[in-house]
């Protein structure tokens, strides 16, 4: 989720630049190139090739740019390629009346399609190209005798010719380069403060557990110290059972272990088995990583139900990557000390509960379905 939202952000920024580099060498290419061309046509030293280098390029630039646009790569090179031969082929056919002239569409408008070719990668791509069309003009200049005016003129339209293009595309890389750097800044910020959240809530509920727990134990404590409660009352002996399997298990919810639900129903059992009540743990399966709370809905109620169990107990886990199944089978007992909880199924949230009694057995069941 961190690492997505950077490139989320980063490709957005990216598609804009894209969007504004396509429609900047169309527009060029067809608003300022084409009405000069048709109104020089006349003038050319060879209009065919004039006229028929425009309509390549416009062919070759909406293709590139229909590909830009879908996010496609471009053959870079074969592109370059078309275009530095159309470039050489105008400047020739231009003549020496139309050299410096609107008329020579590559002056202005060919450094945009070099832009779309080397789109996306490195400047010195673009940068070479711009010379090599730089060399070209160069020599189309030297071959009609300039004068200094003429040099002067070339240096001004190689500098136009460099300059814009790679103010965009410099410009564009750093645009994207910051919407990535600030969007992994603020994406980073946002896992942190929920981390934080997640946290400190975790520890509010985690005091208010174990308060609650805490109360019940002083509560038992507290009777015994002032001799309210009898140690042998077997109501009292399970009281006390029952406050310290759910402290046992408070206390295993923040051990780490690779199967956190086993870990604090393992806890339960060790201590049912110190207070005698011999007890086997069956686990079939992994279960899937499960948030606390849904731990303490499949664990507590059976607490519950050891802490009363007399004789033998078997607790069985049965997991899967959407299902755990946690089952306590327990000897029935008579007598209201044995009522436990009401029978039948009851949900509790996104766990259900299933209470049975057959007059030998006693059977409880807590079930998570993903």
């Amino acid at each position: 989720m961190v690492l997505a939202a950077p490139a989320a952000v980063a490709h957005a920024s990216d598609r804009g630049a894209r969007i504004a580099a396509v429609a900047i060498a169309l527009a060029w290419h067809a608003a300022i190139g084409l009405p000069a061309v048709l109104g020089a046509r006349t003038e050319f030293a060879a209009p065919a090739v004039v006229l028929g280098g425009w309509a390549l390029v416009a062919v070759a630039g909406a293709v590139a740019g229909v590909r830009l646009l879908r996010g496609a790569q471009l053959p870079p090179w074969p592109l370059a390629a078309l275009l530095v031969a159309v470039d050489a082929a105008v400047f020739a056919a231009a003549g020496e009346r139309q050299l410096f002239t609107a008329g020579n569409w590559v002056w202005s408008t060919l450094g945009w399609f070099f832009l779309l070719a080397m789109w996306g990668r490195r400047v010195t791509g673009l940068l070479a190209l711009l010379t090599t069309h730089a060399l070209i003009a160069l020599a189309a200049v030297l071959r009609h005798g300039p004068d200094t005016a003429d040099l002067a003129r070339y240096v001004m339209y190689v500098y136009g010719t460099f300059s814009l293009p790679v103010a965009v595309f410099m410009g564009s890389a750093a645009i994207v380069g910051l919407a990535r750097d600030r969007a992994a800044t603020a994406a980073a910020g946002h896992a942190m403060a929920a981390e934080r959240d997640a946290a400190e809530r975790a520890l509010r509920e985690r005091r208010d557990r174990l308060a609650l727990v805490g109360a019940a134990a002083g509560r038992v404590l507290g009777d015994l110290a002032a001799g309210q409660a009898d140690p042998d009352d077997p109501e009292v002996q399970r009281r006390c059972m029952l406050a310290a399997a759910r402290l046992r298990r408070l206390i295993a919810e923040s051990d780490d272990v690779p199967d956190p639900l086993l870990h604090e129903l393992r806890a339960a059992a060790d201590l049912a088995e110190r207070n005698g009540l011999p007890i086997d743990l069956v686990t079939i399966g992994s279960p899937p990583p499960l948030p606390v709370e849904i731990r303490r809905r499949l664990a507590d109620p059976l607490t519950g139900v050891l802490a009363d169990a007399r004789g033998w107990a078997r607790l069985t886990v049965v997991s899967g990557p959407d299902e755990v199944v946690v089952s306590l089978v327990t000897p029935d007992r008579e007598g209201p000390a044995a009522a436990g909880p009401p029978l039948g199924e009851h949900d509790d949230g996104p766990v259900q509960h299933l209470y049975e009694r057959d007059g030998d057995i006693r059977w409880a069941q807590t079930r998570w379905r993903k």
